[in-house]
């Protein structure tokens, strides 16, 4: 097998899900970035729905995170995924519902006014209290083994942190577990060397050119 090609633009959460379990599991490969803006061609070309990750394998092109992780997981074991059955389904139900904590706090960023800003928080906060329930062991979700969930979340908090550093939002006062989940993760090396040393520039000035409430420093 050729060295997989990973198609990224630098600040997608999605993208770094794969990143992380490519650099957890030791698989060597290769990245490149474009720009979401203005898409090339050949990117077009390949990517069904025109986002990223994309994951170049032997001619052949996988999308969507989930997927491309599920495969990372299987060509390079030991599996990230719980060997119990039910437990495996529980974890692949959780990396949807990161997807939907990623979505909900994108949303709570970058929406201009401050009545939508709130219910964007609220939002989020419910969906966090429920992940407050879910974390009974730690450090990681399922406990002491670091899990294919678990790269679902990495990029959120990551995210997260940042924007509190800005702006706190108070998001964490009621889910100490949440927080020392999220600061578990974010002290893994394959996580820290998953964005580009430039994350956090980047991040922010995205952020701040999408105007929305939550970071404009107002009350």
């Amino acid at each position: 097998m050729t060295k997989p090609e990973l198609i990224s633009f630098k600040i997608c959460p999605y993208v770094q899900r794969s990143v992380i379990t490519l650099l957890h599991k030791g698989i060597d490969f290769d990245i490149t970035y474009i720009d979401l803006a203005n898409k090339p061609d050949w990117f077009l070309k390949i990517s069904p729905f025109g986002k990223v990750p994309l994951l170049r394998v032997n001619n052949e092109v996988l999308f969507e995170s989930a997927v491309i992780n599920e495969y990372l997981d299987e060509i390079s074991p030991p599996s990230l995924h719980p060997a119990d059955p039910l437990l495996k389904a529980k974890n692949r139900a959780s990396i949807e519902f990161a997807s939907a904590l990623t979505m909900t706090q994108f949303q709570m960023y970058t929406t201009p006014g401050r009545e939508d800003y709130k219910k964007c928080r609220q939002g989020l906060l419910d969906k966090l209290a429920l992940l407050e329930k879910a974390l009974e062991k730690g450090p990681y979700f399922n406990g002491e083994d670091f899990a294919l969930v678990d790269t679902a979340y990495a990029p959120l908090f990551m995210r997260l942190f940042i924007a509190e550093k800005k702006r706190e939002t108070g998001l964490f006062d009621r889910c100490p577990r949440v927080y020392d989940y999220g600061e578990a993760l974010l002290k893994l090396s394959s996580v820290k060397d998953s964005v580009v040393p430039q994350f956090e520039e980047l991040f922010s000035s995205f952020m701040k050119k999408k105007g929305g409430y939550a970071l404009s420093f107002r009350d």
